[in-house]
């Protein structure tokens, strides 16, 4: 099957953890590998944000990243793409009309609203996964959510013009049935991970003597860091690592680096607290083999893939209980879940765990079998190819309704 993904702001190639890269990025990078080491063809397309980069990058065998001209080839805001997505969608629908691919599949709003234009004339079907929805952003932001106004509205026309929607956790279906999406239009697989490179066994970074918490993904308010710092003052005997946002060094130019240092300042625990900065992806695993706990607390989560990373290292997870966390981390069996925004409920299972080293290797031995056993991408790619195989069966169908075999009504 050829397979075209499009994910308009989160290439493949872009290293997450920096602005506006991350859980998408990896996502569609692994999942893109996935379906083509299963033999499908897959070609992703995302926007050109730099003038040297050639058109078609060979990414993995079976696996393209094409670069879509629209806009200027810059780095720019995610926020700020909106007014190139109808150039986006022309040069896709050009290419399309000549060779067409058996199915789309868009990531982010922006990517479904190019998706859908492009398709529509080569009557392509089109499967999408929201991976974020702005009636959520806005609820937990409020003001300070700097999307689109239009998002909302635009995010209620993609769920009701693919040809199916895929949500990463049934948290995501509730909202969506309150968007008034039907049910049967929405399948969930949820996002998963590479337990070959993501496993308890393998190389550590080195590490001093004590004990070690570990914060590692986008640094933005959401993500909850805030809160871990203020948890510090109530867990004396340990360190935070802080992976994740600029380069190290640009870390002292970052605001939300100097807001989190002011804060730890503040808090008396600016000496246990280190910022690292950027972590390639494939240095994650022996970063979090270095740890005893991963704390992933932010304020809502659409899925939270470093705790399902954590997990398959073999690390216990501390885990606020929003979003995908709940479903992904097992409370009292592989993790501790506790409310969002609330220092005192994290220290209090931080240091529940820090004080049993037999419960922190029980939590980790069973989150490594459950990352393992349920979220290995050769599951997953194989649940979104038979999400692919339906709409493309049922499109069949729709064009030539007399064929043999087709599905009784």
């Amino acid at each position: 099957m050829k397979v075209a993904m499009v994910s308009e702001h989160a290439s493949p190639l872009a290293m997450p953890g920096s602005v506006d890269s991350g859980g998408q990025n990896v996502h569609v990078a692994a999942l893109a590998r996935a379906l083509a080491a299963m033999g499908h063809e897959v070609t992703v397309h995302t926007r050109r944000d730099d003038p040297d980069l050639p058109e078609t990058v060979e990414y993995a065998p079976g696996v393209s990243v094409v670069h879509v001209p629209a806009g200027p080839p810059a780095r720019i805001a995610k926020d700020e793409i909106l007014a190139h997505v109808p150039d986006f969608a022309h040069w896709l629908r050009q290419r399309w009309l000549f060779r067409p691919p058996d199915v789309v599949h868009s990531h982010f709003w922006m990517s479904g609203l190019a998706a859908l234009a492009a398709a529509r004339d080569p009557g392509v079907p089109v499967v999408h996964t929201f991976h974020a929805l702005g009636v959520v952003k806005r609820r937990h932001q409020g003001p300070e959510d700097t999307s689109p106004e239009q998002r909302l509205k635009a995010e209620t026309v993609v769920a009701r013009g693919v040809a199916k929607i895929v949500a990463t956790c049934g948290d995501e279906v509730d909202e969506l049935t309150r968007m008034d999406v039907p049910r049967r239009a929405v399948t969930v697989v949820p996002c998963g991970v590479d337990s070959a490179g993501f496993g308890p066994s393998g190389p550590a970074a080195p590490r001093p003597h004590g004990l070690r918490l570990l914060s590692i993904g986008r640094l933005v308010p959401r993500k909850g860091v805030l809160t871990i710092i203020e948890a510090m003052r109530l867990i004396p005997d340990a360190e935070l690592i802080v992976a994740g946002g600029p380069p190290a060094e640009e870390l002292d130019g970052d605001p939300e680096v100097a807001r989190l240092r002011r804060a730890a300042s503040e808090a008396g625990v600016a000496a246990r607290v280190r910022f690292i900065g950027q972590v390639a992806h494939e240095d994650v695993p022996a970063l979090m083999r270095a740890a005893d706990v991963a704390v992933c607390v932010p304020w809502y989560e659409p899925f939270g893939m470093v705790a399902l990373e954590a997990m398959a290292c073999g690390l216990p997870v501390v885990a606020s209980a929003v979003g995908g966390q709940r479903e992904t981390v097992v409370d009292g069996r592989t993790g501790t879940l506790v409310p969002p925004r609330d220092p005192r409920a994290l220290a209090a299972a931080v240091n529940s765990l820090l004080a049993d080293p037999s419960l922190r290797a029980a939590y980790g031995k069973a989150g490594a079998r459950r990352a393992r056993t349920r979220y290995a991408w050769p599951r997953i790619a194989a649940a979104t190819a038979a999400v692919y195989e339906d709409v493309v069966a049922d499109a069949a169908e729709a064009h030539d309704p007399l064929r043999p075999g087709r599905k009784a009504s």
